[in-house]
């Protein structure tokens, strides 16, 4: 198919920088997994022993480069961050095995995956989806992504400050489910593909961000993710 034969144009693809190289990372889908820390599990109320982690989705076009600025959205007045490892996969697959699930990875970044915390606690308590707490326009502000090959670990600090006040601090390390178990778990409810990004879930100290915030997200081994709610 042509464009010329599109009865629209089609959209431009969503494209992220690869750390150290001219080329871009192109987005062909983003999952995202909750309930990933315990600490977190329990801040939000639940218990880590009887709550799995749960996965919910972003469209493509949520994913932003970082350093600019990011509209503080409509429709919330609590608007929450939550720093995340990200996962970047060069290929893919159904039913991945954990033992070959790091193999798909072409490298990893620090995310941010916005939160309107309040539309989410709503649909909680009615027993709706999530998507429009998670999944609206400009809600995953992700840095470079750096290859597998450089990334020095996976199991160091991850780290949020507002305003240079810290906010999350903690160990990738404390992930219930680690990456390859992450991934082989995406991979028995959908195929996937590359350019698929998988948010892994944020450790304790969600919090409100309001406009004028500057937002600082560290991961140790892997990058850094910056941005300002305007």
């Amino acid at each position: 198919m042509t464009q010329s034969s599109l009865i629209i144009p089609a959209p431009p693809v969503v494209a992220l920088p690869i750390e150290g190289s001219d080329q871009r990372f192109p987005v062909r889908r983003i999952y995202c997994i909750g309930r990933n820390y315990g600490k977190h599990v329990k801040e939000m109320g639940g218990d880590p022993r009887e709550q799995p982690p749960i996965f919910f989705m972003k469209p493509a076009d949520a994913a932003v480069p970082d350093g600019g600025a990011i509209a503080y959205p409509p429709g919330t007045k609590n608007l929450h961050h939550e720093i995340e490892l990200v996962i970047a996969l060069k290929s893919g697959g159904a039913d991945v095995a954990p033992s070959a699930a790091l193999d798909l990875a072409y490298g990893y970044a620090a995310g941010v995956d916005l939160t309107r915390r309040d539309l989410q606690n709503e649909a909680k308590d009615r027993g709706q989806p999530w998507d429009a707490s998670k999944g609206f326009d400009a809600s995953a502000p992700i840095g470079p992504i750096r290859p597998a090959h450089l990334c020095t670990a996976l199991g160091g600090a991850i780290t949020l400050s507002v305003n240079g006040e810290v906010r999350q601090d903690g160990l990738l390390a404390d992930m219930i489910w680690d990456p390859a178990a992450i991934i082989a778990a995406v991979s028995r409810l959908w195929r996937l593909e590359a350019g698929d990004l998988i948010f892994t879930g944020t450790p304790d100290g969600v919090g409100p961000l309001v406009r004028g915030d500057e937002v600082a997200g560290d991961i140790a081994g892997v990058g850094s993710v910056r941005f300002r709610i305007a």
